[in-house]
């Protein structure tokens, strides 16, 4: 079997695995990533809802936090930049009755902690005024939250990286691993097995990161934390909306709720719904469309029937059970584990998208 020596392997090429290969790559580190699959992102990074999050509802001082109001100013100046196509467009967040207008007096206050000050609080007339199709009491407008095209960023961020001379090999499976003295060993399959003696790792591998780490011979086992699968459903509307910015309910436990987001031709979907799932896989049921009309009728009581029809599924990476409290992402470096050579990244669900760019810098400053 080919044995090769390598500086950095990033384990992974969603949006997080490139942003850190690009990071580590403008730094001088040669940088080899390994993706299991035969292209970048499809999974978690291309399954969602091609938001940029402004970081209203995550806890103060959590990584969730600090690292999407950082990623979201760092990746509009990146898309900007770059050519990357995306819209501020903005976001209503909407009470649709008197029980939840105080959660948007809450909303605010979390907000503002993590340094998203720039809410608005809207009465019934301001929403109809912006959305005439929009039922709800009171809302707020959140200017900072936009939407991306996700595939175009990931490709924009692997082009940086292969420039700085960062390489991907496709269909490369990490199989197994062994922590040494000087590095990890790791054992790759695919068409060509071979095995890597790695100075550095990051295990950047979204849904499957847990299995890896657990999989490195004399990792200390405790790290590696269990996972489970949530499943988010979309439907895409048929007819154009009558909505020129993004809609979300007040927040639902274990998710933002059925929400309406737009894709850059102005074309709308409602979801991820919330479904605990024990596999990936990425098949809709139309039978899930039937809550999906409930849901939305809240706040768009004119949805026409049969309106609606199955889109596409993502899995979200939860390390709490249903039920649980919303995690924080993980980022596991030296100083938490004990290895020198190893960055685990787990739980890298919303806002990873748009925290992407500052997650790889956090992640260079622990290697």
């Amino acid at each position: 079997m080919q044995r090769e020596t390598v500086d950095c392997v990033v384990i992974g090429a969603g949006v997080v695995g490139l942003a850190i290969a690009r990071r580590l790559s403008l730094a001088g580190r040669e940088v080899i990533i390994l993706e299991s699959g035969n292209e970048i992102g499809a999974h978690t990074s291309s399954r969602n809802s091609e938001v940029i999050h402004a970081g209203i509802y995550y806890p103060q001082g959590s990584l969730k936090a600090r690292l999407c109001v950082a990623g979201r100013d760092m990746l509009y100046r990146y898309c900007a930049e770059r050519g990357v196509e995306h819209r501020r467009c903005g976001k209503l967040i909407a009470a649709t009755s008197e029980a939840e207008e105080p959660e948007l007096g809450r909303i605010t206050v979390a907000a503002a902690a993590n340094g998203v000050d720039d809410l608005k609080r809207l009465s019934t007339a301001d929403l109809r005024a912006m959305e005439p199709a929009l039922a709800a009491g009171a809302g707020l407008l959140s200017p900072s939250t936009g939407i991306i095209d996700s595939h175009g960023l990931m490709l924009a961020i692997q082009g940086d990286a292969e420039d700085h001379g960062a390489m991907i090999a496709f269909n490369a499976p990490v199989l197994s691993g062994q922590l040494a003295a000087a590095g990890i060993l790791l054992r790759v399959g695919g068409a060509v097995p071979m095995e890597l003696d790695c100075r550095t790792v990051i295990n950047s591998a979204g849904l499957g990161a847990p299995g890896i780490a657990a999989r490195l011979e004399g990792f200390p086992a405790k790290f590696a934390p269990r996972q489970w699968l949530a499943k988010g459903n979309y439907f895409t509307l048929t007819p154009m909306p009558p909505f020129s910015r993004l809609i979300y309910p007040v927040p639902e436990p274990g998710g933002l709720g059925v929400h309406l987001t737009l894709d850059l031709a102005g074309r709308a979907r409602f979801g991820p719904d919330v479904e605990w799932v024990d596999d990936i896989d990425y098949e809709v049921d139309p039978a899930r469309g039937e809550r999906f009309y409930a849901a939305i009728r809240k706040y768009w009581p004119d949805l026409p029937d049969g309106a609606l029809e199955p889109g596409y599924a993502g899995i979200r990476p939860k390390l709490a059970p249903k039920g649980s409290p919303a995690q924080d992402f993980v980022i596991q470096g030296p100083a938490d584990h004990g290895v020198t050579c190893l960055v685990n990244l787990f739980g890298i669900e919303s806002p990873g998208l748009t925290a992407s760019l500052a997650i790889a810098e956090h992640v260079a400053g622990l290697v």
